[in-house]
C-alpha cells in the first residue's frame, strides 16, 4: 500500500478527504486511509512500548472534518496494543503538548495551515514537542515497512473491523467497551487538558514555575490596565482554539476578549494565518472601535491546530486596523522577551538576562540579528522546521546559553521556553508585556519598562506614553518576501535537490561575474557568502552547494566591509510539494528585494532545466 504522505518531522501529511480534493470538507476517509491511520498508530505504539514500562498516550485532533475518522481508527489500534489512552477530542496543539507531559507521549491529528481536505499526524513524547528528525526517521522506516507488507495491512484491517486486541480482549464486545469507555471519558480528559495548559501557559508567560511569581506578573498587568483598558479580538475561524483557554487566560490578566467565528469546526475562510486571511479580524476590530470599544488594540487569527497566530493591531495614528507582517511579529516578540529578561534582572536580581541567545530558522529576517545584538545576545540559525529550531535551542541550553525565545520568523509566531511549540497566547502576551510593563517603582527603586530598556539599547529617546506604532517605528528596517506570496513559491521538476543546487551553483557563479559591477553600483553589494542549514547545523562559506542536499541554502550579500546587506534563500518544502524562495534586504528598498528575488527565481528555473 502506497501511503503518499509527506513524512517530515514537523508532521506527516496528505489529502485524507475521500474525494482526494484538498478543498473538500467531507468527514469521510477511504478504507485505505483508515488502515493507514491504524498502521501509524501501531508504529507509534511500538515506539512508546519500547520506551516505557507503562505506556500511555494522549490522542487528540484539531477541527478538520476528517480528524474524527482518523482518531477512531487510531484509538482501536492503540487499545489493541494495550496502550492506556486519554482522548480529549478537539484540542489545540500547544494544549495537547502541555497535557502530553502527563503521559508517555501524544498523537495529534492535524495538518496545521494546509487546506481543509488535508490532514496529518504529529508525534511527541513527554517533553512538550514533536519528535526530532532522527526519531521521526525511525517511525517513517517502520511505517514504510508495514505499508509494504500485505500481512500487516490485513492484520490492521482485522483490528479495525473487529475492534479487539487478540492478546487482551476475550471478545469483540470487550474491546468495544474499552474504546467506548475512553470516548465516554473524553470530556473529563478535556477538563484535565485545559487545566494543565493554563498552568503551563502561566509558567511560560511569566518565565517562572513559582505560582507566586506568576501571580505577581498577572497582578501587575491587571493593576496597570485598571486606568488604561486593553482588549483583544480573536478570529478563531472554527479552529481548535475555540475550545481552549484563550478567553480565561485573558480574563485573568484583566484583558477584554472578543471572539469571532468561534464555533468549533465552522471554518469560514482559508486556514493559513497570512495577511490575506487576517482581513476579517481587522474588519471586526474596526467595527468594534467604531462602536466605542477603543480598548481593542490587538487581534489574532490562529491556524486550525492553534499553534500559529499572526497579529492585527490598531494603528492609533492612521486610525485603522493593520496586519503585522510575520517577520515583524517575530521581531517584536524577540525584542519583548529579551527585554523581559533584563527587566526580571532588575526586579528580582535573578540573573535571567545572562548569556542570552535566540534560535531562529535560516530565512528569518536579518532584523533579528540587529535586535539580538542590541541586547548582547547570540543568534543561532537552524534549517526550516519547528523541530529543528527547538532542538537547536535545546542544544544551546546544554552549552550554557539562556534561550528564552526561539522560532521561525519567516512564518510568524514564536516559541517561548519552556514551551516547545508556537503558541499565539505567548505571542500576544509578549506584546502585552511590552505595552503594559512600563516604567515603575519596585521595592523602592525605579525600574525601566520593556520598551524603555529597548530604547536605551538603541540610544533612542523614550517617552512613557507610547503605542505599538511607536514600538514598530523603532524596529530595524528590512524588506522581506512574504512566505505566502506567489513569488515565494516555485514548482520544479528536479527531485534530487543536490543536483538542482549543483546546477544552481554553476549558474550563480557565472551570472555573478557578469552582474557584480551592476550590483555594486546599484546596491553597494561587493561580495557574497554561501550558507547552508541542515537540521540544527549551519555551515558557513559553503564551497559545494550540492552538499546542502534538501537543506536551506542562503546566499548572503555583503558590502566592502563584509557587512550583510541582503540575502536570497531557497529550500524544498518538507510538508508541501513546492520549492520555496525568499529575499531579505536591509532598508526599505522593495525594488532591490524584487530584483534579487527575480534573479534567484530565474537561476533556479535554469538549473531545473539542465
Amino acid at each position: 500500500m502506497e501511503h503518499k504522505m509527506i513524512t517530515s518531522a514537523s508532521g506527516w501529511r496528505k489529502v485524507f478527504a475521500i474525494s482526494c480534493d484538498e478543498n473538500d470538507n467531507t468527514t469521510q476517509i477511504s478504507e485505505n486511509d483508515q488502515i493507514l491511520s491504524g498502521i501509524a498508530a501501531e508504529v507509534f505504539a511500538d515506539y512508546i512500548i519500547e520506551k516505557s514500562s507503562s505506556p500511555s498516550v494522549i490522542l487528540g485532533r484539531d477541527t478538520r472534518p476528517t480528524g474524527k475518522a482518523i482518531c477512531e481508527a487510531m484509538l482501536k489500534v492503540l487499545v489493541a496494543k494495550n496502550i492506556r489512552v486519554k482522548y480529549p477530542g478537539i484540542i489545540a496543539a500547544p494544549e495537547i503538548m502541555a497535557y502530553g507531559k502527563s503521559a508517555s507521549g501524544f498523537i495529534y491529528i492535524s495538518a496545521s495551515h494546509n487546506p481543509i481536505g488535508h490532514n496529518g499526524i504529529k508525534f511527541g513524547l513527554d517533553d512538550g514537542g514533536v519528535l526530532n528528525g532522527t526519531e521521526n526517521a525511525r517511525l517513517v522506516k517502520a511505517l514504510n515497512e508495514k505499508c509494504a507488507d500485505d500481512a500487516e495491512i490485513e492484520r490492521i484491517k482485522a483490528i479495525l473491523n473487529e475492534h479487539k486486541s487478540p492478546k487482551t480482549a476475550n471478545s469483540p464486545e470487550e474491546a468495544r467497551d474499552e474504546v467506548q469507555e475512553i470516548l465516554a471519558q473524553s470530556q473529563k480528559s478535556k477538563v484535565e487538558a485545559k487545566a494543565a495548559y493554563m498552568s503551563f501557559s502561566k509558567e511560560v508567560i511569566s518565565a517562572s514555575s513559582d505560582q507566586s511569581e506568576q501571580e505577581k506578573l498577572f497582578s501587575k498587568i491587571r493593576q496597570n490596565l485598571l486606568s488604561n483598558k486593553f482588549g483583544i479580538i480573536a478570529d478563531m475561524n472554527g479552529s481548535a482554539r475555540t475550545l481552549s483557554i484563550d478567553k480565561a487566560v485573558f480574563k485573568d490578566a484583566g484583558i477584554s476578549y472578543y471572539g469571532l467565528n468561534d464555533e468549533p469546526g465552522k471554518i469560514v475562510h482559508a486556514i493559513i494565518p497570512e495577511p490575506e486571511n487576517l482581513v476579517w479580524c481587522a474588519s471586526e476590530m474596526e467595527r468594534l472601535q467604531g462602536e466605542g470599544k477603543t480598548e481593542v488594540k490587538l487581534g489574532y487569527m490562529p491556524d486550525c491546530d492553534g499553534d500559529r497566530g499572526n497579529i492585527v493591531f490598531w494603528n492609533e495614528k492612521a486610525k485603522k486596523a493593520e496586519v503585522l507582517k510575520a517577520q515583524e511579529v517575530f521581531a517584536l516578540s524577540v525584542l519583548s522577551e529579551l527585554a523581559y529578561m533584563k527587566y526580571l534582572d532588575e526586579v528580582s536580581a535573578g540573573g535571567c538576562g545572562k548569556n542570552l541567545a535566540v534560535a531562529a530558522n535560516c530565512p528569518t529576517s536579518m532584523r533579528i540579528d540587529e535586535v539580538t545584538k542590541a541586547f548582547g545576545a547570540r543568534l543561532f540559525r537552524a534549517e526550516v522546521g519547528e523541530a529543528n529550531v527547538v532542538n537547536l535551542a535545546r542544544k544551546k541550553r546544554s552549552e550554557g546559553f539562556t534561550v528564552r525565545i526561539l522560532g521561525e520568523g519567516s512564518n510568524g509566531g514564536n516559541i517561548t521556553h519552556p514551551a516547545a511549540v508556537r503558541d499565539p497566547l505567548n505571542t500576544i502576551f509578549a506584546l502585552v508585556k511590552l505595552l503594559v510593563l512600563r516604567d515603575s517603582e519596585e521595592g523602592g527603586k525605579k525600574v525601566k519598562g520593556l520598551f524603555h530598556i529597548w530604547c536605551d539599547s538603541q540610544n533612542l529617546p523614550y517617552n512613557n506614553d507610547f503605542s505599538l506604532c511607536d514600538v514598530i517605528a523603532t524596529l530595524p528596517v528590512y524588506c522581506t518576501t512574504g512566505v505566502a506570496e506567489e513569488r515565494a513559491i516555485l514548482k520544479i521538476k528536479t527531485t534530487d535537490h543536490s543536483v538542482l543546487k549543483a546546477n544552481f551553483h554553476k549558474i550563480f557563479e557565472e551570472e555573478w561575474n557578469c552582474k557584480k559591477s551592476e550590483l555594486s553600483s546599484k546596491y553597494n553589494i561587493e561580495g557574497y557568502e554561501a550558507i547552508g542549514t541542515n537540521g540544527t547545523e549551519e555551515t558557513r562559506n559553503l564551497s559545494d552547494y550540492s552538499k546542502n542536499g534538501k537543506g536551506g541554502l542562503k546566499i548572503l550579500f555583503t558590502d566592502k566591509n563584509k557587512s550583510p546587506l541582503a540575502y536570497i534563500w531557497m529550500r524544498g518544502s518538507g510538508t508541501e510539494p513546492v520549492f520555496r524562495v525568499l529575499c531579505d534586504v536591509k532598508g526599505n528598498n522593495s525594488a532591490e528585494e524584487h530584483e534579487l528575488l527575480d534573479w534567484e527565481r530565474s537561476m533556479i528555473l535554469k538549473a531545473d532545466k539542465i
